[in-house]
This record gives C-alpha cells, structure tokens and sequence, in this order.
C-alpha cells in the first residue's frame, strides 16, 4: 500500500468519483421523469437532513482515521494503525445506531418545518416523515463502511475507496429506479411510496460499498499482519488518548464536510416558507425548491475532480508537513489550486452558455425549461467556488490549520442564511443563488488567505 505514487492513487479515486457522480446524476434524468419535480423534491426532503445526519454521525472520522493512519505509517507504527482501526470502528457503529434512532424520531418534526399542513397543494406531512424514516436505515452501515476507506486511504492506496464508491453507488441506482418504477408500475402506488423505495437506495447501497471494503480487507489481512510484525510500537497511547486524538482531529472535518450540504439544506428547509411568504403556493415553491436541486446536481459535476482531488490531498500533505519537506508542501499548493481553475472554469462557461439545451435535454419539456435553464445560468459559476472550497479546505486540514476552515466556512454559511431571508423577497427565486455566492466567495478568500499566510511562510 505504501509504494503507491500520490498521483496514481489520485487517479484511481478521480475515476471512481467521476464514475460515481456520473450516475449519481443520470439517474436524476429517468426517476424525475417518473416521479416529476414533486416526487424530486421529496426525495430531496428526506436525502438533505439523512446527509446531514451521516455527516454528524462519521464526525469526520474517516477522514482523521486517513491522517492518523498517514502519520503513524510514516513512524512505521503499525500497532498504532491497528488500534486506531479498532477505535474507531466502536465508535462508528455506536454513532451509526444513535444517529439512526434520533433521525427516525424526528423525522414528524423536520416534515413539519418544510411542508405547511394547511396547504393541501404539494406534498404531505405524511409523505415526507415516511420518507425521512426510510432513508434513516442507511446510517446503521454507511459509517462504517465511511471509516474502513478512511483506512485504506491512508496507505494512499485508493483503488478499494474508488471500487466501494463505484458499487455503493450502482446498487444505489438501481434501487431507486427499478424500486420506483415497481412501485408506480407494477403496485400501481402513489408517489410517496416510490420515492420511499428510491429512498431506500441508500440502504442497498452503502451495504453493497461495505461489503467491497470488507473483501478488500480479508484479502490483504495476511499483507497487514506482515506490516504489524515488522513494525515499532512508537507509542503507548490508551484507548482514551486515541479517541481524543482522533476527536480533536476530527470534529473540524465533519464541519467541513458539511459545507455544501449544509447550503442545499438551508435551501431545501427555507425556500417554501419564504417564496409562500411573497404569494407562491406550496405546490408552486415546491416546484423552485426541485428545480434548485435539480440545477445544483448539474453543476456539481465538475466538483467531482476537485472533491477526489481534496480526499487524497490531506494525507500526502500530512506526509510532507511532518516531514518538513515545505518545497513539496508549496507544490501541492500552486499546481493543485492551478489544477481546479483549469478544470471548472471551461464547465462554468460551458454551463453559461448551453443552460436551456443542457437542462432541456436532461430534464425534458415537462419540468419547465425556461424556468430552469435560466437558474442554471445563473448557478452556473458556483462550481468554481465550490472546488476551491473542497480543495483548500483539504490542504488546510493536510498541515493542521482546521480551525481557521471551520472559522471561515461558519461565517459563510451564516452569510448564506441571512441574505436568504432578504434576498428572496427582493429577487425571487435568484435570492437563494445569490446568497449561495456570497458564502462561499468569503469562506474560498478566508482559506486562501490563511493558505498563503503559512505554506506561503513554509516556501520562503
């Protein structure tokens, strides 16, 4: 694992990030035709709080797990590696359970925050507490199986996070769309039960990921117990002073982490009470609130490479900062915020200019074009902030800066929900993308600058 150059591991999870995204998107394209904007916009009801909710439960421990192991794999300390597994599989499996739990209880009350029972027009309280209850059974696996490619990781050896990705996501799609479709077709059901059975994709699919990583590990167990033999005990740290380590290291990356779902969430749980306040109807907000999401999958695409990019990045600076080797660490700076100018900012124009034939195209004539294409226009851009967010993010974590992400990312989303607040009634629906800009234009500029203020110190 640890012969493994950075940039072909790189490429490997590059690959099965862009594979995972790629379906993770078309399948938006048959489940909307089959459900339409309204049954989209339930589904986005239950994946947005499940997201954060997952988030919350890993508390970044995958990512921590993929650094600690990164620092005591360069000791040569394996023993260390192998409690730092153990350690945080207990913990994953006791979060996975809570969080579970707390989700499906509260699932009546988030129902109640986003749907107005008195308005008959869009989706039921009903329909979307079911939802959030079905997709809350994922969280019992998809920690576990989040941690166990935090392991591999470490070694930089990305191809068993890149095949559990590509699985997890398969199976995940094909739920959701042979689930959906049975349902309508075949049960002749509503579309609150085929949502619910798309929902319950995430199950599927994160126990297919698990079980990728599981036979990944048994495969390389007698490799591992070689490594644990030759290795040097270089600490005798408790069990205690594991899981502060691993807590300090990674309460920071579940904030980050949450970046972009925490955006879509304050849209998702905002949106309808604000464009009913200047006259929408619920089945009319509803209708924007879909289109948001349908708009924000487009541009995310091209986030991919920088999110791939951002996951391998914090254990080769992690390599280089406790190395001292700051002409390394410099390079890894410049070449990769080059790297995502050079790759979103050609998608951003493209987007720009092809929004009514790309959005028509995807989303056909039935999910309003016109509206559409225009909010894909205007959202556009934001693909660009959103890679340089993920990857700078990533490089601060990489030479132990956390705290000044959490700091700039904090204020950018209360910027976010602020000018919401304003901003809708002035704009309409622009309001939401325009404060999504300003968020993250202030956190991107804050993590830049902190990244020059010490790897620019480091160069000179």
């Amino acid at each position: 694992m640890k012969g493994s150059p950075f940039l072909r591991g790189t490429l490997f999870l590059t690959i099965g990030t862009l594979i995972s995204k790629m379906l993770g998107f078309v399948y938006v394209i048959p489940f909307t035709a089959m459900v339409g904007t309204s049954g989209y916009v339930l589904y986005t009801y239950a994946y947005r709080p499940y997201t954060i909710m997952l988030s919350i439960a890993t508390m970044g421990l995958p990512l921590a797990v993929s650094k600690m192991v990164s620092k005591y794999d360069q000791l040569n300390d394996y023993h260390t590696v192998k409690r730092v597994l153990r350690s945080g599989i207990t913990v994953m499996i006791g979060m996975g359970v809570v969080s579970f739990l707390l989700l499906y209880v509260l699932a009546p009350v988030l129902a109640g925050l986003v749907i107005d029972a008195k308005d008959q027009t869009g989706n039921s309280v009903q329909a979307v507490t079911y939802n959030i209850q079905v997709v809350s059974f994922a969280l019992l696996i998809v920690p576990v199986m989040s941690l166990l490619r935090g392991f591999f990781q470490g070694f930089q050896s990305m191809g068993p996070s890149a095949a559990s990705v590509v699985v997890e996501q398969i199976f995940r799609v094909l739920t959701i769309l042979i689930g959906s479709y049975a349902m309508l077709k075949l049960y002749n059901g509503d579309i609150g039960m085929a949502v619910g059975a798309a929902t319950f994709g995430a199950f599927i699919g994160a126990t297919a990921g698990l079980s990728v990583l599981l036979a990944f590990y048994l495969k390389r167990r007698r490799y591992l117990k070689q490594r644990e033999r030759n290795s040097i005990a270089t600490t005798t740290k408790s069990f205690r002073s594991l899981y502060k380590e691993l807590f300090t290291s990674s309460i920071p990356f579940v904030i980050v982490g949450l970046a972009i779902p925490m955006y879509q969430t304050v849209d998702t749980f905002t949106v309808n009470q604000l464009l009913m306040h200047i006259g929408y109807a619920q089945v009319e907000a509803e209708k924007v609130n879909a289109i948001i999401g349908l708009v924000q999958m487009v541009v995310l695409i091209p986030v991919s490479l920088a999110t791939a990019f951002s996951m391998s990045l914090i254990p080769e600076m992690t390599k280089a900062f406790t190395a001292g080797n700051q002409q390394q660490l410099y390079k890894h700076f410049t070449r990769t915020n080059m790297f995502v100018v050079i790759v979103t900012l050609p998608a951003a124009i493209g987007l720009i200019l092809l929004a009514e034939p790309v959005y028509t195209i995807l989303f056909g004539v039935d999910n309003d074009p016109v509206l559409g294409s225009e909010m894909l226009r205007y959202y556009a851009a934001a693909c660009i902030l959103f890679s340089l967010f993920s990857v700078s993010a990533a490089m601060l974590q990489g030479i132990n800066q956390q705290r000044k992400t959490v700091i700039g990312l904090l204020i950018g989303l209360f910027l976010k929900v602020v000018l919401n607040v304003l901003f809708v009634p002035q704009f309409d629906f622009v309001g939401p993308i325009i404060s999504t800009y300003v968020g993250y234009t202030f956190s991107v500029l804050f993590n830049l600058w902190m990244l020059q203020k010490h790897v620019g110190d480091l160069s000179r």
